[in-house]
């Protein structure tokens, strides 16, 4: 069974100064993962801890995630190597496709470009590159974003790296919106997220959804003393629809622990995955 750990998982810990890159890869290591799954902000040179936590908060505001330089690259990537580690799919925000103010959406593409790179560098199978545009996808923002991500897979397939879209913010939390991504945009990947869809149609979005999955996180926030997720999440059935579905990826965890523990949310969640899904 391969297993990876968004890192957004341990914002916390990385906004408190607990974590960084290198420290991610050894936990990684630690928690029995068998692939390394960035979110961008591990890898970028963030000055203060407040911009890792608004930075989770607010994706479609993360501009100022820039990479760090080609030598802290280096240093990660032959840190990954001795961990035995590969690197699987970095989650990229303040780089999606559609913005409406051209000098933004002109900076959004070369950030888009800039971590294609970094993931080729780092030999990353995927980047997961955000939609961006209004919920409602129709007209001209559709256009542009449908010539955005073709620009963008383009780049990336010279550089032998799946770019993915995730359901995550504007149109992409209505599930027929990221279908009709996937069927207009000939190499588009989906990564799917259990959680991220509009509350009401979260149980929709999983059923529609798991059969084009790519990749996933499982979101999780809370277990009891027998390893159950006891939240409203139902992380159990989303483990059973991607399942039943023949979903054969990496089984990826995004864990959000209410208690704030982050290894533990990830570790727990770990041990979910392994006990439905393995």
């Amino acid at each position: 069974m391969e297993i990876g750990i968004c890192s957004f998982s341990f914002h916390r810990l990385l906004a408190a100064g607990k974590q960084d890159m290198l420290r991610y890869i050894d936990d990684c290591k630690t928690l029995g993962c068998t692939q390394l799954d960035p979110w961008n902000a591990h890898l970028a040179d963030v000055k203060k801890g407040d911009d890792v936590l608004f930075a989770g908060g607010n994706p479609d505001k993360s501009e100022y995630l820039s990479a760090a330089d080609e030598g802290y690259i280096e240093t990660v990537k032959a840190h990954a190597q001795a961990a035995g580690l590969p690197f699987g799919c970095i989650a990229v925000d303040g780089a999606h496709i559609y913005e409406a103010d051209p000098d933004k959406l002109r900076a959004n593409r070369g950030r888009a470009y800039r971590w294609i790179e970094i993931a080729a560098k780092l030999g990353a199978k995927q980047v997961r590159i955000d939609s961006g545009g209004p919920q409602e996808m129709g007209g001209a923002s559709y256009e542009e974003i449908k010539a955005g991500y073709r620009d963008v897979i383009s780049v990336a397939k010279a550089a032998n790296v799946e770019v993915l879209v995730e359901n995550h913010w504007g149109p992409t939390v209505v599930p027929e919106n990221c279908l009709k991504l996937l069927d207009d945009i000939e190499g588009l990947g989906l990564l799917l997220d259990c959680h991220n869809f509009l509350p009401e149609r979260r149980d929709d979005g999983r059923r529609l959804c798991a059969s084009r999955a790519r990749a996933i996180h499982l979101k999780t926030f809370e277990f009891d003393a027998d390893g159950n997720e006891i939240s409203d999440e139902k992380a159990e059935e989303a483990l059973n629809i991607l399942k039943n579905s023949g979903y054969n990826g990496i089984w990826g965890v995004e864990s959000v622990p209410k208690d704030g523990d982050e290894i533990k949310g990830a570790r727990e969640t770990i041990a979910l995955i392994r006990k439905i899904a393995g």
